[in-house]
């Protein structure tokens, strides 16, 4: 409930032509009086509420100009997250509220939890952090009623791994992660927490390793959809941008003279390059690219790796299993490529590349 009281009386005053000495007059008090009502440095008592509601023709209820809040159980859920968009600390008291109200509602649990999560992040304030580690853990309780598929229990044990840690209890914090990682997904965390809290880089490098290897690998798809965008808009300038971006990052993680399980990739995304530059009017650049990437091919098909450990900085003592859809060979993932471009100067391009010794 907001009370806007100082505006009102001003707003009544104004409609009605009178002076703040006019209105102090009518009501038997001093101009300083009604300076402070309207200034909001002081409220009239209720006697004098009724006497300006009297004076202006209209109801104590309308004069105090409130406004309610819909406490909606949807309404406060909203609410709580526009304090956590805007950082309003105001926020945790009206979460305090809105649990009386709503105890068993994962909403306004989960909306609070993370509020608390929030400012307890800020400024490493302990007993909010105790507090969203509190309310998480009911709302792992109430993911029944959850409908948002982004948050999940893997979602929330993340962040109560986070709370933990900033409170200092790293091995909780481990134990969170190392519980709730399916597919290695929080690798990354689990090998920082490791090294920078834990002081133990031997077990953080399989963690960082693998990560690497992840996130490496959804590169690869973020930068196939990209490059799909653009071409399908005839962007083939940020195609070719992206693309070698791309380039340059596996090429950064390549070890001469090594195979590894991103060269067959890298082979499409450089006939793709070569698409780009050639509808850009850069032959020559298409082929020096179309070249590289049957050298890349035919090394690859000679030594086939898929290692993890063939990476630089990767150190995991494991088989990598890779798969994909790009063909049992880097030739075939060339020959897939080119064909899927349907671009006949580069096929024919291709194809006396191929005759060549």
């Amino acid at each position: 409930m907001k009370i806007n009281l100082a505006d009102t009386i001003r707003a009544f005053r104004k409609a009605r032509g009178l002076t703040q000495q006019q209105l102090a007059d009518a009501l038997g008090v001093t101009v300083g009086a009604v300076y402070k009502w309207e200034a909001n440095l002081s409220a009239p008592d209720l006697a004098l509420l009724v006497e300006l509601a009297d004076l202006f023709d209209t109801s104590v209820d309308v004069l105090l100009g409130y406004t309610v809040k819909s406490n909606k159980q949807s309404d406060t859920a909203a609410r709580l997250k526009e304090y956590l968009r805007s950082r309003d600390r105001a926020g945790l008291a009206e979460a305090e509220k809105a649990l009386l109200r709503y105890p068993n509602c994962f909403d306004i649990v989960y909306q609070s939890a993370q509020l608390y999560y929030l400012f307890g992040l800020m400024r490493s304030e302990k007993p909010l952090l105790r507090r969203s580690i509190e309310l998480m853990e009911r709302a792992i309780l109430l993911l029944g009623q959850n409908t948002d598929p982004k948050i999940g229990e893997l979602s929330i044990a993340y962040d109560l791994a986070g709370a933990y840690s900033e409170l200092g209890e790293e091995e909780k914090a481990l134990e969170m992660l190392k519980k709730n990682n399916p597919r290695g997904i929080y690798d990354d965390v689990t090998g920082q927490t490791l090294v920078c809290f834990c002081n133990r880089p031997d077990e953080a490098v399989e963690y960082l390793s693998t990560a690497l290897v992840s996130v490496s690998a959804m590169l690869i798809r973020v930068v196939n959809g990209f490059v799909n965008v653009y071409f399908k808009r005839d962007d083939y300038a940020s195609g070719a941008s992206i693309l070698k971006l791309a380039l340059d990052y596996f090429a950064g993680l390549k070890l001469e003279g090594k195979s590894d399980l991103f060269d067959k990739p890298c082979v499409s995304f450089r006939i793709c390059l070569a698409h780009a530059q050639w509808k850009l009017g850069k032959p020559a650049d298409a082929r020096a690219s179309l070249l590289a990437a049957k050298q890349l091919a035919e090394a690859f098909d000679k030594a086939p790796d898929y290692s993890a450990d063939t990476l630089r900085f990767v150190s995991t003592g494991k088989q990598q299993i890779a798969f994909d859809d790009l063909g049992s060979t880097a030739a075939e993932t060339a020959a897939k490529t080119v064909e899927s471009l349907e671009n006949e100067s580069l096929g024919r391009m291709w194809e006396e590349l191929q005759n060549e010794e």
